[in-house]
């Protein structure tokens, strides 16, 4: 057997007086009834309690008679908290003169395991402080977090347009998993918008997506009527500016949450709501155990301000910079394609974009699996060039810059309210004589 080991301390804050045993007399005691465990030299009785063990009976059963601290240290995590629940199962101690390894265990290898579990326990607690909660690493999580988000989106997309599963009752459940549980969304709210945008893109008062509730004026008409109508809700003649501040990091956390939980509740949308609830419970059982309930919100709301952006521009690059009218009654493809334009293909643009770089084949075919885009495109290319429809095709960076200008040229080319309300107003004039 190994050398002697040292006598413990005794347990702080009790008088009881407690026996000393050896090695012979602990392994008496390894039947079921009658189990005793040996932890860092204490010796407890554990016969009754094997029964409540939140680790199952038969775990301490397998260690009765032995030395188990190698076990105990390498279960529990909270080992602080474990010894309260032990200090009434004590009963003494190895004797002084007995080694703290029983049956002729090798006592160096036992010390030179613990020196190096202490040794790793400190590297962890070193990764734990370098790796923890601070300023760049939180920002780096907030990043991997909002690209998850966006490329959930994406997914659950796909599934929205019932383009994965062959089944239409799988699409919808799964669509139902990810936007709602994933992401913190509603698939009835979603389906309601974005059915809608796909039916008649671009279209007043029919495409929930050029309805900029009085936040901006889009397309050619509109800020020629609201010129001559002198709606004035907004200086829309400096939308370009307010765009960056308003458009972009606001859709998705405020604008998007609001109507998504209104949605949900006015339109009785139970289950949504539900799978939406089980994202938040999810989110904050996590994050605020390293962040608090305070910066977990905070967290939260700026992997929306990232995600928002994202979602924003890759969504408007195919379809502001294009022709936004009413209702002209055209016959699909034409409606189609006078509405949207396509971004150049690349990996890259690829995963960026969902695939939705394609999206005029995706709106000519919604239900068509994503990677059959690019095989689909030549056709749809060429009807297009058999019977004079435009087909636009775009960089990336051609499309973000379009925006811009799109905006800018509201200042710039003649669609100034006070121009168009005097130009309107003249040939109203005339008309009426």
């Amino acid at each position: 057997m190994g050398g002697g080991g040292q006598q413990t301390d005794r347990i702080t804050g009790t008088n009881a007086r407690f026996s000393t045993y050896t090695w012979e007399e602990v392994q008496k005691h390894t039947k079921s009834g009658d189990q005793w465990i040996v932890v860092e030299r204490k010796v407890y009785n554990v016969s009754q309690w094997v029964k409540r063990h939140p680790g199952g009976l038969r775990i301490i059963g397998h260690y009765a008679g032995e030395d188990a601290t190698e076990a105990f240290t390498a279960f529990h995590p909270d080992l602080p908290l474990v010894r309260k629940y032990m200090k009434p199962l004590l009963i003494g101690e190895l004797e002084a003169s007995e080694p703290s390894q029983d049956r002729q265990k090798n006592a160096a290898l036992v010390e030179d395991f613990r020196a190096l579990r202490e040794r790793l326990e400190v590297i962890a607690l070193m990764l734990v402080w370098y790796f923890g909660t601070g300023w760049i690493n939180t920002a780096i999580v907030a990043v991997l977090m909002a690209t998850a988000q966006s490329q959930a989106g994406w997914l659950q997309h796909d599934f929205g347009h019932l383009s994965v599963c062959k089944s239409s009752r799988w699409n919808h459940l799964v669509h139902k998993f990810v936007i709602g549980h994933l992401k913190g969304a509603s698939a009835g709210w979603w389906n309601h918008r974005h059915f809608q945008h796909h039916a008649k893109p671009n279209v007043f008062k029919k495409d929930p997506d050029v309805n900029m509730l009085n936040m901006f004026v889009v397309g050619k008409v509109q800020p020629v009527e609201y010129g001559v109508k002198k709606v004035k809700h907004l200086p829309y003649n400096h939308q370009h500016k307010y765009f960056f501040f308003v458009g972009p990091p606001l859709l998705i956390p405020v604008f998007f949450q609001f109507q998504i939980f209104h949605n949900m509740v006015s339109h009785g949308l139970w289950v949504d709501l539900v799978w939406c609830i089980s994202y938040y419970v999810r989110y904050f059982l996590c994050y605020t155990q390293f962040y608090g309930l305070f910066w977990a919100v905070i967290l939260f709301n700026f992997v929306r301000f990232m995600e928002s952006h994202w979602f924003v521009w890759v969504t408007q690059m195919s379809h502001i910079p294009m022709n936004i009218d009413y209702e002209k009654h055209q016959d699909w493809l034409s409606m189609q394609l006078v509405a949207t334009c396509n971004i150049e293909q690349s990996a890259f643009n690829d995963w960026f974009s969902g695939h939705l770089n394609f999206q005029i084949e995706h709106h000519l075919f919604p239900t068509m699996p994503r990677h059959n885009y690019w095989r689909a495109a030549p056709h749809v290319r060429a009807l297009c060039d058999k019977y004079g429809v435009k087909y636009q095709e775009k960089t990336l960076y051609g499309a973000f810059a379009d925006i811009i200008r799109y905006n800018t040229n509201l200042k710039s080319h003649g669609f100034t309210f006070k121009k168009s309300f005097c130009s309107e107003l003249f040939l109203y004039n005339m008309k009426q004589h």
